[in-house]
């Protein structure tokens, strides 16, 4: 009898001990065997996970813009990109509203912004251009003014651009002043007369022109 209690105080202090020791290697098991409470976030702090850190700003990047007057403009711009700017544009530097279509066919006469400026190479370049036969104005030819309720004084100018600062719902008549011809490119076409008179109320009214080629002088 003595025995036989001896050998099962033995066995149970052994599963007493293996207890304690898988206890000790489980860190979520309390040390009552029980699982182990989730630890509470510290005063202050936020139980959302951290967000990815915010993202850096671009930094601007500046060069120095060359000279591109006397280029012709396809390889003005191709000189623009190369150094770094690819922000570009062009106009007809005549005021004749005429589209750049073939670039190769156009020479620079101008730009905007001036040679030589430190500027930041997102900025937009704006050249003024003229076909390779024509010769380059002084400066640019402006843009004509935009009708408004009145009449604004067109004559001299460029008929394309003309139409294009009337109303877009203007009933607008073009007629050559000098022989009886279509005239079915308005941007080789000048204005030499008007009607109504500058300065007169529009209020609606249809307009009229009587227009020269471009090279041609007005009767």
């Amino acid at each position: 009898m003595r025995t036989h209690h001896t050998i099962t105080l033995l066995t149970t202090a052994a599963a007493i001990a293996l207890t304690l020791t898988l206890t000790a290697c489980d860190p979520q098991t309390s040390g009552n065997g029980k699982p182990a409470a989730p630890s509470a976030p510290a005063p202050g702090a936020s139980s959302a996970p951290s967000s990815a850190a915010p993202a850096t700003k671009t930094a601007t990047k500046t060069a120095t813009l060359p000279n591109f007057v006397g280029k012709g403009l396809q390889s003005a711009q191709d000189e623009a990109q190369a150094a770094g700017f690819h922000a570009l544009k062009s106009h007809d530097a005549l005021g004749r509203d005429r589209l750049q279509a073939l670039d190769r066919n156009w020479k620079v006469c101008s730009q905007t912004p001036a040679a030589g400026a430190s500027i930041d190479t997102s900025t937009s370049v704006d050249f003024g251009a003229v076909k390779l036969e024509e010769t380059c104005p002084a400066v640019d030819a402006p843009a004509p003014k935009p009708a408004g309720d009145t009449m604004p004084n067109f004559v001299g100018q460029g008929m394309k651009a003309v139409r294009g600062a009337l109303p877009s719902n203007a009933s607008i008549t073009v007629k050559d002043a000098v022989q009886s011809r279509m005239v079915l490119q308005e941007s080789n076409w000048k204005v030499c007369s008007q009607d109504p008179k500058p300065g007169t109320a529009l209020s609606g009214r249809p307009v009229s022109f009587t227009v020269a080629k471009t090279e041609e002088t007005c009767p």
